[in-house]
């Protein structure tokens, strides 16, 4: 939960700044979430357990406040 919490911080400072990198910043949480989404559903429906799904969220979630932070 905190992790998620800090890329929704990192994420809000860059698209705050304005300009072409926030624009792409934008888009790109946008299609992240819609793929994340789909994919949990994917799982869901093909009966994988919850802790898979959520392991799931957790490795993108690392990778996006890995690349927020530099």
């Amino acid at each position: 939960a905190m992790e998620a919490q800090q890329v929704i911080w990192l994420r809000t400072l860059r698209i705050a700044k304005g300009g072409k990198p926030a624009e792409r910043e934008a888009k790109r949480m946008i299609s992240e979430k819609i793929k994340a989404a789909g994919r949990a559903g994917t799982m869901f429906a093909t009966g994988a357990p919850a802790g898979e799904v959520a392991r799931m969220y957790r490795k993108k979630i690392r990778a996006n406040r890995k690349r927020l932070s530099r």
